[in-house]
């Protein structure tokens, strides 16, 4: 049955169609497939060229820049080695002129080294040539003096000796009487030139008479201001003395107040104070500080100007401030009752007119004769002379150095290097020992020196004692037998403690041991 349904199936026209039409499916599939790999194969034939090109253009592009590469690495090796080849070619130049030069000083050296041994070989020959010679000078000047001692029966030393001795006491004949001339000659002249010149220096100056004293007198209206000065348990009285430094006496003296000290400054400020606190009537401790430290402000400010105005009166210009200012204290001070700035003023103006007379620089005397006492209005107390620190402020402000000199030598503490100083020196004293002029009278100051010259005199050793510069040295002469040269430097520390201890004196007081040996024999 089943094989009869198949038979039917495959013999009827529809599966025929079908069959047919699968089998036209069937090759036309086949063609499509044929013409698809065709055409793939065609593509891929076509990729494959162009893949190969393209791999070919990538491979010569990798080939270019490699050769390109190749070429650069290689170009700048080159170039390395060029570098290379230039240092070591700069090198072997250099070590080539090197090796030049050490030739060429050598070959120098060699040259010199001839040169020198024929100078030598020269040199040598002729010391020997001099030598000879010098032999035969020698001989020849030997046997010439012979003969001359032979002629005149004196050896050469004799004949040297003689003749030494004649022209040494001719000469000193002749210098001694030379000598004696020009002496008296000078004497008569410089002392008759020294008098006119002091005489019309003195007659050309106008002198002033200052006398300061140790005490200021204050007036006052009536005797009631005393208490209110004196104040509650003398308060006030206290608080002036404390902030002054000047004692305040208040005694029995009808409408007066003395005020003491021994700076004028100070008694000035005091002063000046108690006139403002009087005329103000306001009397009380804080009162009286500020009045005081006002005063003594207006004080310093006088001092400037009277400094300022002293140097202008005496034509003195660029004076440093400093050295104004201590110009200006010279008016508060005194020296034997004178007034130290009035001294200043006229040992300046007698400086200058000798200065003049000698024919020598008067603005620079007279700068030096203001400035010779600077020293004698420190602001501390300095254990130097005067004189000396005078001197070194005068140094320290840029003055010039004859006149630190004349500064300085005024009083022999220091040796006189210029004209200026001995003029200084001369007029200080003149200014000093005119009529009038310092108020110690002749038998204190007498006195004085007696004590000086009795209190060395008083130590075992001692033979003579003499006061001399006005009584500022103190020579002591002692026996050399009694006194060493040790104990000699005692004793004139121990006078010089005791003189400080005992006596009163201005100043300093410079005190000389002279320790002498002499050996003393007699031709008989």
């Amino acid at each position: 049955m089943e094989l009869l349904t198949y038979s039917l199936i495959l013999q009827s026209p529809m599966f025929l169609y079908f069959v047919i039409g699968g089998a036209s499916l069937l090759v036309g599939a086949g063609i499509a497939v044929f013409l698809v790999n065709t055409i793939v194969k065609g593509k891929s034939n076509k990729l494959l060229k162009e893949a190969e090109s393209e791999a070919e253009m990538i491979k010569q592009q990798k080939i270019l820049q490699a050769k390109e590469k190749f070429l650069q690495l290689k170009e700048e090796h080159e170039k390395l080695i060029n570098e290379k080849n230039s240092k070591l070619n700069q090198r072997e130049n250099e070590v080539r002129q090197l090796e030049l030069s050490t030739n060429q000083k050598q070959e120098d050296i060699q040259r010199n080294k001839r040169e020198t041994e024929a100078i030598r070989e020269n040199l040598n020959a002729q010391l020997e040539i001099i030598k000879t010679k010098k032999d035969e000078l020698e001989r020849s000047h030997r046997i010439q003096v012979e003969q001359l001692e032979a002629i005149s029966g004196l050896s050469a030393e004799e004949a040297k000796a003689q003749l030494i001795e004649s022209l040494k006491e001719e000469a000193k004949t002749e210098a001694m009487s030379l000598i004696n001339e020009i002496v008296d000659e000078a004497k008569m002249t410089a002392n008759k030139e020294a008098k006119n010149i002091v005489i019309k220096t003195i007659q050309r100056v106008a002198s002033e008479t200052a006398i300061e004293n140790a005490v200021t007198v204050f007036h006052i209206e009536s005797d009631e201001l005393k208490g209110r000065i004196i104040g509650r348990e003398g308060r006030n009285i206290r608080a002036l003395e404390a902030a002054t430094g000047v004692e305040v006496i208040v005694d029995d003296t009808p409408e007066a107040i003395i005020l003491s000290a021994f700076d004028p400054v100070r008694r000035e400020v005091a002063r000046l104070s108690l006139h403002q606190l009087v005329t103000d009537g306001r009397i009380h401790p804080a009162r009286i500080e500020e009045v005081v430290a006002k005063t003594k402000k207006q004080i310093e400010e006088e001092i400037i100007e009277v400094g300022k105005r002293t140097a202008i009166d005496l034509g003195i210009h660029g004076l440093h401030p400093e050295l104004t200012r201590m110009v200006g204290k010279m008016k508060y001070r005194s020296s034997y009752g004178q007034n130290l700035l009035q001294h200043s003023r006229e040992v300046a103006n007698l400086c200058a007119i000798m200065a003049t007379e000698l024919g020598l620089n008067a603005k620079l005397a007279r700068r030096a004769g203001l400035l010779h006492d600077i020293g004698k209005v420190p602001d501390d107390e300095p254990e130097i002379p005067h004189a000396v620190y005078g001197m070194k402020l005068a140094e320290k402000c840029k003055e010039k150095p004859e006149i630190c000199n004349a500064i300085g030598s005024h009083h022999d503490e220091i040796e006189m290097t210029t004209l200026l100083a001995p003029i200084v020196q001369v007029c200080d004293a003149i200014s000093g020992a005119r009529p009038g002029a310092r108020r110690e009278v002749v038998e204190s100051y007498i006195k004085r020196l007696k004590e000086l010259e009795a209190m060395a005199l008083s130590y075992p050793g001692v033979l003579k004692t003499y006061a001399i510069q006005a009584g500022r040295e103190l020579r002591v002469i002692v026996g050399s037998e009694k006194v060493s040269d040790k104990e000699a430097e005692s004793l004139s520390f121990d006078i010089a403690r005791k003189i400080q201890d005992e006596m009163t004196y201005p100043g300093q007081v410079k005190i000389t041991v002279i320790r002498e040996t002499r050996a003393i024999s007699y031709a008989k």
